[in-house]
């Protein structure tokens, strides 16, 4: 019986364990909040990054394999209140009086600023996953957590990434903008997003993205394995993997390109949760 009890017990927990990873990973439908739709198309106002863009080009440093790593548990106290300043000048900016581009902007760099400040408040971790904010028995990561007050409204990075960015742009690139502190993710840059950089830098992402094995690889029989980003938000990129491979096709260099030619179905896809932390930095100490 006591046998039966443990084997019992053991199950339960490996059931427990894949629901509550497959839950946490699960990507909401692009809802729109109509309240942040509003805009000043004729407003010329805009909005610094300077502090943001800073604090990344201080950290963010690209390693070996193409992979832009930040040394999270490394931070400088004065840096971190830099950062605190800039997330809180944002969460006190009446944003819907800005044009459509300067909104872009804004939610692009909040919500990245607030994943790294997420991170940084949570260290040790070995995964964003790790981080359980979130309501919910079976909620993992920070994303569902109702994180700052801005013009009266509660957000989440959930409600930034899908209720506002996705369904007001509604443009793919926009997955190439935002980071989730992770490997598998496309790169956090060393540099904000502004208006006047965002066309230019959310193409050069994806082409940064679709050319490394984190976006686009094969396996041994030369099929196709891809970033389940392209699985997650299949409705972003295109509902069949014809659409998806043409989208790739777009950014690839010449050589992927014609290799992409003559494919037209996924066999797989593939994401790595292991936090982008630069810890070869940590340990020298160069901070």
């Amino acid at each position: 019986m006591k046998t039966l009890i443990k084997t019992l017990m053991k199950t339960l927990a490996i059931l427990y364990g894949l629901l509550a990873t497959s839950v946490a990973i699960a990507a909401p439908d692009a809802d729109l909040w109509p309240y942040w739709k509003t805009q000043n198309a004729d407003s010329t106002k805009t909005l610094s990054h300077q502090a943001w863009d800073d604090f990344l080009k201080k950290y963010v440093k690209q390693d070996s394999t193409g992979l832009n790593r930040l040394p999270y548990a490394s931070i400088s106290q004065k840096d971190k209140a830099s950062l605190d300043t800039y997330i809180n000048k944002l969460a006190n900016t009446a944003i819907r009086q800005y044009n459509r581009e300067e909104q872009r902007a804004y939610w692009v760099n909040l919500y990245n600023a607030l994943t790294v400040k997420v991170v940084i408040e949570a260290m040790p971790v070995e995964s964003i996953l790790d981080i359980k904010l979130s309501s919910g028995f079976f909620s993992k990561g920070p994303w569902k957590k109702k994180l700052l007050t801005i013009e009266g409204e509660k957000v989440s990075l959930d409600d930034i990434e899908h209720r506002i960015l996705r369904p007001i742009w509604n443009d793919p690139l926009t997955h190439y903008s935002v980071n989730c502190a992770s490997v598998g993710c496309p790169n956090l840059q060393n540099y904000a997003f502004t208006a006047e950089n965002m066309k230019k830098n959310l193409t050069r992402a994806a082409f940064e993205f679709v050319n490394t094995s984190r976006g686009v690889d094969f396996n041994d029989d030369g099929e196709l394995i891809v970033s389940s980003i392209y699985k997650w938000f299949k409705e972003d990129f295109g509902t069949t993997d014809e659409k998806i491979i043409e989208h790739l096709s777009t950014y690839a260099k010449p050589d992927l390109a014609d290799r992409l030619s003559k494919i037209d179905e996924i066999e797989d896809d593939q994401y790595n949760w292991k936090l982008n932390i630069d810890k070869r930095r940590a340990q020298k100490g160069t901070l």
